[in-house]
């Protein structure tokens, strides 16, 4: 990430989707399904431009986080979840 920058991930329920965006322009997602009381994140995405800059981690630990404050757990069926979740066990609690 570059100083100056303005990073936000954000919520698209409509899209079922997470996305991380840098100056104004989506740089990736984290696609997810809602299903009796457990989030399934399938597909993680970040665009080639914006790779190797930490921004799909940064995007799944705060979908991680809004994700345990709607009481939901996780299915990480993605392998960066499931490799997030392993090596944060803070998160462990949600799969």
């Amino acid at each position: 990430m570059s100083a100056g920058e303005t990073i936000e991930v954000r919520r698209d329920a409509a899209a079922g989707r997470f996305e991380i965006v840098v100056d104004d322009v989506v740089a990736g997602y984290a696609d997810y399904g809602d299903a009796d009381g457990v989030r399934t994140f399938p597909h993680t995405v970040v665009a080639e431009e914006f790779g190797g800059r930490g921004l799909a981690g940064t995007m799944v630990g705060e979908a991680l986080r809004m994700t345990r404050e709607e009481g939901l757990r996780v299915r990480p069926a993605c392998s960066f979840v499931a490799r997030y979740v392993e090596k944060n066990p803070d998160s462990a609690d949600l799969a």
